[in-house]
């Protein structure tokens, strides 16, 4: 891990990654790590975490998922926030394997020393976003522009010509 970040208690939720020195934007500061692992094995192994809105786990790829409850790292620890200052960069492998693909967190502008690094989440569910789903998944990030979830809003098909 970086050393210029350093993990403690959040305000927006548990544990949380701070800049412990100031940070320039681009900057890459930490890879996501964990267990790699199918989506269907995701399914098997959480089928019964499915109400919790909390995960440490990361969709890679069409085939992968990064499940940081084991083996995971800090970078775990990075909450959401709806005005991030951090981005999840995923990096494809050259040779197109997908298992080989990585995820990292980048600075997405200048970060000041003691802030806490965030990015958004992109919660994608299958499933209506009703109120007790989008309380499952609220957001407490405190941005002037916070949704008040974590989800992404499902975008409307257009209608034909």
């Amino acid at each position: 891990m970086s050393s210029n970040i350093a993990t403690r208690r959040s305000a927006i939720h548990g544990n949380g990654v701070f800049a412990a020195a100031s940070i320039r934007k681009g900057t890459r500061l930490i890879q996501y790590r964990g267990l790699l692992r199918s989506h269907d094995d995701v399914d098997r192994v959480y089928a019964d975490d499915v109400d919790t809105g909390h995960t440490f786990l990361f969709t890679l790829n069409d085939d992968y998922v990064i499940d940081a409850n084991v083996d995971g790292n800090d970078a775990r620890w990075i909450n959401h926030s709806c005005d991030p200052n951090c981005e999840a960069v995923i990096d494809e492998d050259d040779g197109k394997d997908p298992a080989k693909d990585r995820v990292f967190i980048e600075a997405m502008r200048a970060i000041k020393p003691g802030e806490e690094l965030t990015y958004n989440y992109g919660i994608k569910l299958a499933e209506a976003h009703t109120p007790k789903m989008k309380k499952l998944w609220a957001c407490h990030c405190g941005a002037k522009k916070c949704t008040g979830t974590m989800l992404q809003p499902k975008r409307a098909a257009k209608s034909p010509g």
